[in-house]
């Protein structure tokens, strides 16, 4: 195994005499960690005296949530962990929300939070709380550290489980003492693993029995079917899935987590599959073999565990185990990396994919057919004249305006579903970033800023909500500061909007559902950045190409959308809406 060494020329008798924090950052460095988001607080302060002194790039925000998924849009798009830092008590428990959104997508995260003296521990300390014990089922591993003389091991131990197995965030706890106090390291503990400072760190195969089990599966089927989550993300899988679907000739489905998994203006995309879809549920009904990579089969993608036929082989990879079986039944289980998985399947089928591409002429002949019928059935939505704006017209001129490389970012709620439903990648990878580990409102803005920090020249687009807006609207001040030169549409229809189409569908009626009429693009203007306010549909093209172009600084374009509840959420129309007791219909 190769290392990354520490080496300091200053250093006496083999031992370095550093604090605890300072041991913390020569690791970072030697990891060579991106951007790093957090708040001080006392107990970490020479934690930011080290961050100073070694010229890392560390930025003040405004509120730790928002820290927190900063870095971790950060570590979807740059491909390693993403690492923020917050003070003990209210500092760490702001980061729960966030750290189960990275849990529950497999995004690799590093998180060092300050807590007390240990001398002094449990005496009413400011600010003390049991913050270990609140953290725990957040996190795949909390790390404390006890000793001085072990940080270095420690720190590298959260790496290692950051990135190892299904990707998640390490809690790593900081005791004020070890924080501040002097320790003599030997110089060679300061090294890490280089496999562990990217993710996924050390991948696995599936068994070869059961890849030939599923290969023979595949090689039966006339109408087979991929469907793919946010995992083939996380492995960089995109090659191998390409590779198995054009030489199989097999279409591919997403999920929300899942879009970009091939570009979905491919000629094998299906699009969407789960509560709302364009031709993937069909696909899903008459396909005689469903093939899952990194997806939970989670309530969406299943809508709520009723579209699976279960007299249907299913063929379920993934890298977790016990993800397998949890919501729907597997024929064959593939436990491995998706790489690994999906270029096993491909070596498995060679042999018969001259044959797979002659016997499924006429199926996969059917996507791009049956996708331009849809597409004109959505022609409505998709080029509405009307104002306030459709959300379907808004998705519409994104796609006209976004480049190849842009990466769209989609808010919790209803942003994400009409992004998901709508937006087009034009290229294989994380081009759309969404929020789906926990859909939490309020990731847009903080979004937004950690992937354009990991793709600098990249137009960088994030679509939020009114509502999800005003959460986090202080971190416009940290984009600025960040020189983040993104583009956020809000889309302003004076509501939390995906409960005003709920309260619509099962009442009728509203309840604190309705906001006070902002005008945002004036907003941001007082904070210092770009913005402007669209009404007609006809200005949308232009107002986003504009906030594109610019390259100095955020911008808002502050959409003004449909005020209709009925009209508020994709694929349904509420008024003509049934609701049965029990349901959750949209």
């Amino acid at each position: 195994m190769t290392t990354i060494q520490a080496v300091d020329p200053s250093a006496t008798n083999n031992t370095m005499s550093l604090t605890g924090a300072e041991a913390i950052v020569e690791i970072l460095e030697q990891a060579n960690v991106g951007p790093m988001f957090g708040m001080g607080g006392f107990q970490l302060l020479p934690f930011y005296e080290a961050v100073r002194v070694k010229g890392l790039t560390h930025f003040l925000i405004n509120d730790e949530r928002c820290g927190v998924f900063a870095s971790d849009a950060y570590a979807r798009v740059a491909g390693k962990p993403g690492v923020c830092d917050a003070t003990l008590g209210p500092g760490a428990t702001n980061l729960v929300t966030g750290l189960v959104e990275s849990l529950n997508a497999g995004i690799p995260q590093v998180v060092f939070v300050g807590n007390t003296h240990r001398d002094h521990s449990w005496k009413n300390m400011t600010q003390e709380s049991r913050q270990i014990d609140i953290l725990r089922p957040a996190v795949k591993e909390v790390i404390r550290i006890e000793r001085s003389s072990r940080v270095p091991e420690l720190v590298r131990r959260a790496f290692a489980v950051a990135t190892s197995g299904r990707p998640g965030p390490v809690v790593v706890d900081v005791p004020e003492d070890i924080a501040h106090d002097v320790y003599d390291y030997p110089v060679d503990d300061f090294w890490i693993d280089p496999v562990t400072t990217a993710s996924p760190a050390y991948r696995s195969h599936p068994a070869a029995e059961d890849v030939a089990k599923a290969a023979q599966a595949i090689a039966k089927a006339k109408r087979p079917l991929l469907l793919v989550g946010g995992g083939i993300h996380n492995a960089g899988a995109y090659k191998e899935l390409l590779n198995l679907a054009e030489a199989q000739a097999i279409p591919v489905a997403h999920t929300l987590s899942g879009k970009g998994a091939i570009a979905c203006t491919h000629e094998l995309s299906a699009g969407l599959f789960g509560r709302y879809s364009r031709i993937a549920n069909d696909l899903i009904d008459t396909a005689d073999c469903l093939i899952v990579v990194g997806c939970k089969l989670g309530e969406i993608a299943t809508k709520r565990f009723a579209l699976f036929n279960k007299n249907v082989p299913l063929i379920h990879l993934d890298v977790l185990p016990e993800e397998i079986g949890r919501t729907t039944p597997a024929d064959v289980a593939l436990i491995g990396d998706a790489k690994c998985g999906l270029g096993d399947l491909s070596t498995a089928l060679c042999d018969e994919s001259g044959k797979a591409i002659r016997d499924r002429a006429s199926y996969v002949q059917e996507i791009p057919a049956r996708m331009t019928k849809w597409r004109e059935g959505a022609k409505d939505k998709l080029t509405d004249t009307s104002s306030p704006i459709g959300m379907g017209r808004m998705l519409t001129e994104l796609n006209k305006a976004m480049p190849a490389e842009s990466v769209l970012i989609a808010d919790g709620g209803f942003a994400a579903h009409w992004g998901g439903l709508l937006y087009d990648t034009k290229r294989a990878g994380r081009r759309f970033v969404a929020d789906r580990g926990f859909a939490s409102i309020g990731y847009g803005l903080p979004g937004a800023m950690g992937v354009q920090l990991a793709v600098p020249e990249q137009p960088v687009v994030a679509i939020t909500g009114d509502g999800g807006f005003n959460m986090v609207i202080g971190e416009l001040e940290t984009a600025l500061r960040a020189k983040t030169p993104f583009t956020l549409m809000i889309v302003n229809n004076a509501a939390s909007g995906y409960i005003k189409s709920l309260q619509h569908a099962m009442y009728g009626n509203y309840q604190s559902s309705d906001l006070v009429e902002m005008n945002y693009a004036n907003i941001a203007e007082s904070f210092g950045c770009h913005g402007v306010r669209v009404e007609d549909p006809e200005e949308l093209g232009p107002a986003i190409r504009v906030a594109n172009a610019e390259r100095s600084k955020p911008s808002v374009v502050d959409v003004v959308v449909t005020r209709d509840p009925a009209k508020m959420l994709p694929g349904v129309d509420s008024r003509t809406l049934k609701i049965k007791k029990g349901d959750r219909p949209v």
